[in-house]
């Protein structure tokens, strides 16, 4: 194996060490919202420096503010590190800012946009605004719709709606999205978005901010996330320069505000946002909220602005049924056209890593980095071997008396029958049905199914596992019943 090769790995698994530490010392909350999205950039042997990555520069700094002496010690630990450099993504702009001096300076063609765009003296300068800034409000960028644009608001390119794979359990807010990103205003505002960690709640807004600036070249854009917005509402208060803020703020055409569950214990805040609220909509404006519960069940926000953020319409995404979670990994199949995965390794995938679509596309993006940096081909041996981390965490153990308790329910016939000798097709179906869904979903051998239905013979349990295989292909009726008692178990 080449030495780069052999040293990305070694940093790779260093640093995996290294966040299972972190995780226990800081919680799985904390864990996940700033230590999990860094990326590993390169290691310099001669200065022993090593860059970490963070997807904008405002996470950049937070991480560097709190936890830079942490990660240098734990690095030097691990490979006595003498540097750890911590810094957005190369590539990945600033996010606009929205606190403004006093006397802002006229945007020439040539200036960037509010917040710095980049340091790199050859990246291109932005297009010249079209649209003058208001007469009361201070000056501002248009939105132009290329990549620098993008990443000066914050936007991500690759997540755009046709990326987007969509399912039964993300339908409603998709189609949600596509409207409030439309040329024709939404009869709804505001969207309010709500979905568990993972599930694709952002990419949409992403999606929402693309689609919105292709049917409004000239539109003013803002994404942040609620606690961005309170520590820029915090500054603005310091800096005595509150006018300023609210009248930028009030000035966008399309406001996104994601992770909005921590918008918490400031009430000015919260107020300045609500008053926000009111200002666009009274101007026909467009907003979209994200969190990963309901507005009901937000803690420590003022029941006004819950009333506002569930005005409009809230928009559901559940978890990923089966079905999604293979749609999502052979959409992201397209982007490795030189990698052979076999469609067992993509079926053993997308059936034991449920939790949410982010670690599903992050097991598959692991797996075939491995096999890639070693030289090995993509097996289930090897997804076995490599992902155990993220197979423990997802594991859901299903037992067989929890199998025939839901599929009695379901055929609503009585327990008892799983064990009967009975034959009467009302009663041999569901059993059959219990005994294929104990094959799938447990480790449990053939003869060990068989005693847990009134000790049948092996072959009974095969017998039955073949006929439901067959029936699934030919019976739609069949097929369904066990897509729907799947999707039951593993939820």
């Amino acid at each position: 194996m080449p030495a780069d090769d052999q040293e990305a790995l070694d940093l790779a698994a260093d640093w995996a060490d290294i966040c299972q530490g972190l995780k226990k010392d800081l919680g799985q909350q904390l864990f996940n919202q700033w230590i999990r999205p860094i990326q590993l950039g390169a290691y310099n042997k001669d200065t022993g420096t090593l860059d970490l990555y963070l997807p904008t520069e405002f996470s950049a700094n937070w991480v560097s503010d709190r936890f830079a002496d942490r990660l240098s010690l734990a690095w030097k630990i691990a490979r006595d590190m003498r540097h750890v450099r911590i810094s957005a993504q190369p590539g990945r702009r600033a996010m606009p800012d929205l606190r403004l001096a006093r006397s802002a300076p006229s945007i020439s063609p040539a200036a960037p946009a509010l917040g710095a765009l980049s340091n790199d003296s050859d990246a291109p300068a932005p297009a010249r605004a079209p649209r003058a800034p208001a007469s009361r409000s201070m000056p501002t960028t248009t939105v132009a719709t290329d990549t620098l644009a993008l990443a000066s608001i914050g936007l991500d390119p690759s997540l755009t709606f046709t990326s987007f794979v969509t399912g039964t359990s993300n339908v409603l807010a998709f189609n949600a999205a596509q409207r409030m990103g439309a040329l024709e205003a939404p009869q709804f505002s505001p969207l309010y978005l709500k979905a568990a960690t993972g599930q694709g709640k952002t990419h949409l807004m992403h999606a929402i901010g693309h689609a919105f600036m292709a049917a409004h070249p000239n539109a003013r854009i803002f994404y942040c996330s609620a606690e961005r917005f309170m520590v820029e509402f915090v500054q603005a208060l310091r800096q005595n320069q509150m006018i300023e803020f609210k009248s930028r703020l009030r000035g966008f055409d399309l406001l996104l505000v994601d992770d909005i569950q921590f918008i918490i214990g400031k009430a000015s805040a919260q107020e300045e946002l609500l008053y926000t609220i009111d200002a666009l909509l009274a101007e026909g404006k467009r907003l979209v909220f994200a969190a990963d519960r309901s507005p009901q069940a937000l803690d420590g926000v003022e029941q006004r602005l819950l009333s506002r953020l569930s005005m409009g319409l809230v928009a559901d995404i559940q978890p990923a049924d089966i079905d999604l979670r293979r749609a999502v990994l052979n959409h992201r199949l397209a982007r490795f056209a030189s990698v052979q995965v076999p469609a067992d390794v993509i079926e053993f995938l997308a059936r034991t890593i449920n939790r949410n679509v982010r670690e599903l596309v992050g097991g598959l993006n692991k797996l075939i980095a491995y096999a890639q940096l070693t030289g090995q081909p993509v097996s289930l041996a090897l997804a076995e071997d490599q992902l155990t981390d993220i197979l423990s965490a997802n594991r859901k153990r299903i037992t067989i008396d929890e199998i025939q308790r839901t599929v009695c329910q379901f055929y609503r016939v009585d327990r008892t029958e799983m064990s009967s000798k009975r034959r009467a097709r009302a009663v041999v179906r569901p059993r059959q049905v219990a005994m294929y869904l104990s094959k799938v979903l447990t480790p449990r051998s053939y003869p060990e199914i068989g005693r847990k239905f009134g000790g049948r013979d092996h072959s009974t349990v095969i017998h039955a596992v073949r006929l439901i295989e067959d029936l699934r292909t030919r019976d739609a009726d069949i097929d369904g019943d066990v897509r729907s008692l799947l999707r039951q178990l593993e939820s």
